[in-house]
C-alpha cells in the first residue's frame, strides 16, 4: 500500500494515508516522500466531498470510521487491485499467478523489459535490484503483475488477482494454500479457474503443464476465445555449479537455479515474446538476472560455504527449493532450516501437507515460536505432532529461538549450503547477522 502511494504522488496525484501501525521499511519511505501521517490512527475528518478516490488496504474492516464517512459521502471506494485495474485500463496487463514462482517469473519479466529498453509499469511482492520501488504507474503501455490468490481487502473477500483482467496470464502452478481463507482443496483451486475466466478475449494462457493440478484445470476450462501456451521444464544443463538452459536453439548461462527457476525463466520467456522482445534480447538480459529479494538469495559465503535465505515456506516451494540446491550443489552437506509462520502452516490439520518436503536435507530443522501461535490465536502446537507430521524421525525441531541458534552453532559447516527457508525472522533473529557469525566460528574451527 505505500509503495502505491508512492507510486501515485510521482504520478503527480495529490495522496494522503491512514493506518493504524506503520513499520519499516514503510515509514523511511512514506517520510522521504512527505507521505508519513502526522498521527497514527484514524481520522474520519480527514474524509471529505474534496476526495477522489478511497484505496483500501487489509487494516480497513468494515467498521473503520474513515470507510464509513467514505461510503456517507458517496466516493468512490477501490481495493489495491481496482485500482491497478482502473489505472490501467487502457494498457496491455500481463498478470502473473500461481501458487509458487510469481514473484520470480514477475522479476524476470520485469528485468528483461528493463534492459531491452521498453517502457513498462509494475506491481511485484519483494525488491528487485535495478528497480527502485516495488510498484510503479505511469503512462506507459504495458504493465507486469504479480497476481495474488490472496482476497483484495478486509471488505472484499475475492482473490486480488480477479481484479486485473489479463490480456497475457501466466499459471505456474497449483498447491494448496492460505486454509484460513479456503478451507478446502476445492475451494482454492476454483479461485484460479475463476482467473482463466477473466482473461481478455483474443488473450493469453501461459501455463505449467508440468503441474498436473493445472494442467487438468486448464483442460476443463478451455475457452475458445483465449490461446493456450503450456511450458514445461526447458533443455538445459547443471555443470560445476552453473546452470544452462536452452531458449530458441541457444543456450544462455544463468545466475539462478532449480528446476523452479527454469520453470519461471521459460514462463518469462513465452511472456516476452508476445510483447515482442526477440530470443536474442531474452537470453543476453535473463543472462544477468540475479534473482528476487528472498529467494534463494545469498546472504552470506566463504570458499567452501554459502548460506541462503529463501522465501519458501508452503510445502511446494520448500520441496523445489531443497531440490533446487541439492541439484546445484551435490557434493556439499545441505542444512535445511524452515519456520513455519503462516496460518496454514502452523495448522495441524494443514501440517501433513509437509510430509516429506524436507527429504533433501543432510539435516533438515523445523522451528516455530510460540508467539506466532498466539498472535494467530492458534492452540499450542506440540513438537511430536510436528516430526509425526513431517514423516521423519531424524528432523530436528525447536519453538525456541535460544534452541534454534545453540544447535546451529554447534554444527560443523565447512563445506556446506545452509537454506533458511521462512516468509518470517525466526521470532526476531537477524539471520543475515547470524550466517556471518556461523561463517566466522567456520573458519576458526
Amino acid at each position: 500500500m505505500h509503495q502505491l502511494a508512492i507510486a501515485l504522488k510521482l504520478k503527480g496525484y495529490g495522496i494522503t494515508g491512514s493506518d493504524d501501525e506503520i513499520f519499516e521499511p514503510a515509514r523511511t519511505n512514506l517520510e522521504r516522500e512527505g507521505l508519513l501521517p502526522e498521527r497514527i490512527g484514524w481520522f474520519p475528518g480527514r474524509i471529505t466531498a474534496s476526495v477522489e478516490s478511497i484505496i483500501l488496504g487489509m487494516h480497513a474492516r468494515e467498521d473503520n470510521p474513515e470507510l464509513i464517512k467514505a461510503r456517507e459521502l458517496n466516493l468512490p471506494v477501490y481495493s489495491f487491485p481496482e485500482y491497478i485495474y482502473k489505472e490501467s485500463i487502457n494498457k496491455t496487463r500481463v498478470v502473473v499467478g500461481g501458487s509458487h514462482g510469481k514473484t520470480t517469473t514477475t522479476s524476470m519479466i520485469m528485468h528483461v523489459l528493463k534492459e531491452s529498453g521498453h517502457e513498462f509499469d509494475y506491481l511485484v511482492g519483494a525488491r528487485l535490484e535495478g528497480f527502485e520501488q516495488s510498484v510503479k504507474i505511469t503512462d506507459a503501455p504495458v504493465i507486469i503483475c504479480e497476481g495474488d490468490e490472496y482476497p483484495a481487502s478486509a471488505i472484499e473477500r475475492k482473490p486480488k488477482f480477479h481484479f486485473l483482467f489479463p490480456h497475457i496470464a501466466v499459471l505456474t502452478g497449483i498447491a494448496w494454500d492460505h486454509i484460513n481463507i479456503f478451507p478446502t482443496f476445492e475451494n482454492y483451486t476454483e479461485q484460479f479457474q475463476i482467473f482463466i475466466q477473466k482473461i481478455k478475449t483474443g488473450g493469453h494462457l501461459i501455463y505449467n503443464e508440468s503441474d498436473t493440478v493445472l494442467n487438468s484445470l486448464v483442460q476443463e476450462s478451455h475457452w475458445d476465445d483465449v490461446y493456450y501456451h503450456p511450458y514445461s521444464v526447458p533443455e538445459h544443463t547443471i555443470k560445476d555449479g552453473s546452470t544452462t538452459m536452452m531458449i530458441e536453439g541457444d543456450n544462455v548461462a544463468l545466475q539462478v537455479f532449480g528446476h523452479h527457476n527454469l520453470l519461471n525463466a521459460q514462463a518469462a520467456w513465452l511472456v516476452c515474446r508476445q510483447l515482442n522482445i526477440s530470443a536474442q534480447q531474452f537470453r543476453t538480459a535473463i543472462a544477468t538476472f540475479t534473482g528476487a529479494a528472498k529467494r534463494l538469495e545469498v546472504i552470506a559465503k566463504n570458499k567452501s560455504t554459502i548460506i541462503y535465505r529463501d522465501f519458501a515456506h508452503a510445502p511446494s516451494k520448500v520441496k523445489a527449493t531443497m531440490e533446487a540446491v541439492r541439484m546445484q550443489f551435490p557434493s556439499k552437506k545441505l542444512y535445511a532450516i524452515l519456520e513455519l509462520h503462516t496460518y496454514s502452516s502452523l495448522n495441524e490439520a494443514f501440517l501433513k501437507e509437509y510430509k516429506g518436503v524436507m527429504e533433501g536435507g543432510d539435516e533438515a530443522v523445523v522451528f516455530y515460536s510460540n508467539h506466532a501461535l498466539e498472535l494467530k490465536r492458534l492452540p499450542p502446537l506440540e513438537k511430536e505432532t510436528v516430526k509425526n507430521s513431517f514423516g521423519n524421525n531424524a528432523i530436528h525441531v525447536f519453538n525456541h529461538r535460544s534452541e534454534l541458534e545453540a544447535w546451529l552453532k554447534e554444527q560443523d559447516i565447512n563445506n556446506s549450503i545452509v537454506l533458511f527457508m521462512s516468509s518470517g525472522n525466526y521470532d526476531g533473529l537477524d539471520v543475515t547477522g547470524f550466517a556471518e557469525t556461523l561463517l566466522q566460528k567456520s573458519a576458526a574451527s
